[in-house]
């Protein structure tokens, strides 16, 4: 065994060692518009109400909205991270029911890119983080980028969000696609938002989990339909998220199920587990390159 293997391996074994219990999402879809902020934003939320230490990060770097669905202007965002080399620490807000996040930014009048030294940066500063949250939550932003890649290889669940809408499905399975060619090992669960009937969601989610195994071999995980909900809609233009705007709507009711289904951690055994943690997943990049 070379002597880098070696060191690598070491590595490993001392960070699994730890035993961090923190559990990283990242949430994604194939094309904008199709609420998958929203979705982030609410079930982070929904996190947090049923008592779980949650940090949620909008990945949309510098064209974030996260912020907006709240209604605040945090003084500094995950921009500042990388061209500031701020403290993760100095960048976390406060939101209702003790939700933590770090705001995309808006903007942001340069394009960003990720660069190897960005990515080793931030991962230094999530590893600041790890025990002191149960759930750290990547709002994806569009695109897949190398930095994006390494993220969605190295969470232990993918929340792909789609709508009903031909383009939107399509979309899903070619970014779910990509993905299962760079990493099969990758946990997919399938929300279909905006469901304008319960029968419509479900033709929307077969279709695309029968497509995923016939053509990639891959199991998706069915999580949950939301339905297509004016208390959204007016909680948006609230800039409140719904969960808190309407409690009791459809919207806010569908989700409080697919959270309490989650927690529950029914799916376990029926998808293959991480061989290891996320910070394990993501030294295991930098060690290797």
């Amino acid at each position: 065994m070379s002597d880098q293997a070696q060191n690598l391996r070491l590595r490993l074994q001392n960070l699994q060692q730890n035993k961090m219990e923190t559990k990283a999402i990242a949430v994604i879809s194939g094309k904008g518009g199709v609420g998958k902020s929203n979705f982030a934003l609410n079930f982070s939320l929904s996190l947090a109400k049923k008592g779980q230490r949650v940090l949620l990060f909008d990945m949309d770097i510098g064209m974030g909205n996260i912020d907006i669905l709240m209604g605040v202007s945090p003084e500094n965002t995950i921009v500042d991270i990388f061209t500031k080399q701020m403290s993760i620490h100095d960048i976390i807000k406060k939101g209702p029911h003790n939700l933590s996040y770090v705001a995309g930014g808006t903007g942001f009048s340069k394009i960003f890119s990720f660069d190897s030294m960005k990515i080793q940066f931030f991962f230094d500063e999530l590893h600041k983080l790890l025990q002191d949250y149960d759930y750290i939550i990547f709002d994806m932003g569009a695109g897949l980028s190398e930095g994006y890649l390494e993220i969605l290889m190295a969470v232990h669940d993918v929340f792909v969000i789609t709508t009903t809408e031909p383009t939107a499905i399509t979309d899903a399975y070619a970014t779910m696609k990509y993905i299962y060619i760079m990493d099969q090992q990758t946990p997919f669960y399938l929300v279909v938002n905006r469901a304008h009937t319960e029968k419509e969601g479900e033709i929307t989610m077969r279709r695309l989990t029968n497509a995923v195994q016939q053509f990639l071999q891959k199991q998706v995980i069915q999580f949950g339909l939301l339905p297509e909900d004016r208390a959204v809609s007016r909680a948006v233009s609230s800039q409140t998220p719904f969960i808190i705007h309407d409690p009791k709507s459809n919207a806010s009711k569908a989700l409080e199920q697919m959270t309490e289904r989650y927690l529950s951690k029914s799916f376990e055994s029926t998808i293959p587990s991480r061989s290891f943690s996320f910070v394990a997943k993501l030294r295991q990049y930098f060690f290797e390159r």
